[in-house]
């Protein structure tokens, strides 16, 4: 306490005590990292950034949440916002307006392949990193004075084994240690040849990302996929599932020499753009996901009551299961098992030639919210309904090898659920748009059944395969909706969306919805697997939920743009209107 008395006494001091070496206008940021930068990030928009973070609507949203309350309460997050005040009182001005005028001129970060980080701030005049200064002093040295060391004509200070800074002009540096921060110095004059601003692929990074982008990411993946941590991942998951969803992705990273992430932000709208230097390979293990044609990919997601997500994606299932060997060098159990029971279910046929080979390419997935039979009541936790959208090439001749297939599958739910003495499903053949599909159900519970109802009353598992198409679905209700979204499609056949392979969505206000719901069940299972009590789970749970609540809408596409993989998340918020906070 008495140091943080004396910093708070010795401030005004420390401020009013500056030099400042006069060198004239500094070069960007990126002529001061070395080019043997790994990890380039740099933020060269921030108003547009902090226009958005600190909307009062937005901070509101995260001072009442619990788990900030509670870290408020804290002597270390009291002795902060004492800092806080006392830079206020210093410059007359809020904690936001000093966070613009410190980064207003743009940030930039950096990482060396010898772990080495380097932290570049170009505020909006010289005053503001003065203040930073102080303000590391008062965390790191107790605001006691430091003296600098001089280097290179620069004064230098060090606060830890860990961290060196100096102040030119509006320009701070802060490294990990006085010999990475001497070697940016040294940089300072004809240093732009051995910068990562004259690496080609940093320069092709950042003119991929765009002029409009707010922030701009910069990795050398080349060096990057080789790392320990990194490798495995893009080597691919084990499960078969995972597999067919990331693999184009992973092989698109691990065939590139740089990856570029560029941030744009409009208004409540924050678009992330992912682009590399390679594509899929047409002769790689993830050919499976390559468009047929310049003008192929994946076609529009469906629609349908109640939607929380949906998906659509570019995906040769025969292609897929015909690399297997590629994708899956070693037979794990998983792999094993699919394969059992597959053969079990289409009786001995070729996976490969005799049943992925009958499916188009084109796969769609939805999830919506359920409307629950009032004679069933509603069960929890209280599950979504999700839906699983097939082409057939020949549903003449195969559908009647899928309902072989989905009977056999209904058969051995009853057997095992039999063996546990659970009840089982019941089928029935019920006609939609023409199209009599397959369902299965369990019987009502009895009247008088304590409510809410058993878990099992989330699945009506259905098959229908209306026209060309194969619907699985966890329920009937959604297979209908399916079937109603389909023939919607029949009188305006959606055109594909060129050079894309995944396309998905999600809505905010229904995942809200559905969290919302199940709200006890995540409280619960929060308490058990943490080991919180009731409070510190409500924290952590209510701190979800205020974030998705304030997501309206989240949609990712990923393809390919001539030789490069691109991927854009685009996130939409749902924020009250108001002032920015700060100017």
């Amino acid at each position: 306490m008495l140091r943080r008395m004396t910093f708070l006494l010795v401030l005004p001091a420390l401020v009013g005590s500056w030099t400042v070496p006069a060198r004239g206008a500094l070069p960007p940021a990126a002529e001061w990292v070395p080019r043997q930068a790994v990890l380039v990030l740099n933020v060269r928009d921030p108003k547009a950034i902090l226009d958005l973070a600190l909307r009062p609507a937005l901070i509101e949203a995260v001072a009442s949440s619990p788990a900030y309350k509670a870290q408020a309460a804290t002597e270390g997050f009291q002795q902060f916002q004492d800092l806080v005040a006392a830079f206020e009182n210093r410059f007359k001005a809020d904690w936001k307006t000093i966070l613009r005028r410190m980064s207003g001129g743009g940030v930039t970060w950096a990482v060396g392949p010898n772990q080495g980080h380097v932290f570049l701030l170009d505020a909006l005049d010289a005053e503001a990193p003065r203040a930073l200064h102080d303000l590391l002093v008062g965390i790191l040295a107790g605001g006691q004075p430091v003296d600098p060391n001089r280097v290179n004509g620069v004064d230098t200070w060090t606060l830890g084994p860990k961290e060196a800074h100096a102040i030119l002009g509006k320009r701070m540096v802060i490294a990990t240690g006085p010999n990475t921060l001497h070697a940016i110095l040294a940089m300072r004059d004809g240093g732009k040849a051995r910068s990562i601003a004259a690496v080609p692929g940093y320069r092709q990074a950042v003119r991929a990302a765009g002029p409009d982008a707010a922030a701009v990411l910069y990795a050398n993946s080349g060096l990057l996929k080789n790392a320990p941590a990194i490798a495995p991942v893009l080597a691919g998951d084990k499960n078969p599932l995972v597999s067919v969803l990331a693999s184009p992705l992973l092989e698109a990273v691990a065939r590139s020499n740089w990856l570029a992430l560029g941030l744009k932000v409009k208004d409540t709208t924050l678009t992330l753009e992912a682009i590399t230097d390679a594509a899929i390979s047409a002769s790689g293990a993830a050919r499976f996901a390559v468009p047929d044609g310049p003008g192929d990919g994946a076609l529009a997601n469906l629609s349908v009551p109640r939607q929380i997500a949906a998906a659509s994606l570019h995906r040769d299932l025969r292609g897929f299961y015909a690399a297997k060997d590629e994708l899956f060098p070693e037979r794990t159990s998983g792999l094993i098992f699919f394969e059992n029971m597959m053969g079990i279910f289409f009786t001995g046929r070729d996976l490969t030639e005799e049943v992925f080979a009958e499916t188009g390419p084109k796969i769609r997935l939805v999830v919506a919210e359920q409307k629950y039979d009032p004679a069933v009541g509603t069960p929890a936790p209280q599950l979504p309904a999700f839906a699983l959208v097939l082409q057939l090439k020949h549903p003449e001749k195969f559908s009647l090898v899928v309902e072989e297939a989905w009977q056999k599958a209904v058969g051995l739910v009853n057997f095992t659920r039999g063996q546990k003495a659970e009840p089982g499903l019941i089928i029935d053949r019920p006609v939609h748009r023409g199209t009599k599909y397959t369902v299965a159900a369990f019987i009502p519970p009895p009247d008088g059944e304590k409510k809410p109802a058993d878990v099992r009353y989330n699945f009506r598992p259905a098959l229908a395969m209306p026209g060309h198409h194969l619907i699985l679905s966890s329920t009937d209700g959604l297979a209908e909706d399916v079937m109603d979204a389909l023939a919607r499609e029949t009188a305006r056949p959606p055109a594909p969306r060129a050079g894309l392979h995944s396309v998905i969505e999600i809505e905010g206000g229904r995942v809200a919805s559905i969290l919302n719901a199940n709200r006890e069940a995540l409280l619960r299972q929060n308490m058990v697997d943490k080991g919180h009590t009731r409070q510190q789970a409500e924290g952590e749970i209510g701190m979800l939920l205020d974030l998705v609540k304030h997501v309206s809408r989240v949609a990712l596409t990923v393809g390919a743009d001539g030789s490069r993989s691109k991927a854009a998340l685009r996130v939409e918020l749902d924020l009250p209107s108001g002032q920015n906070g700060g100017k």
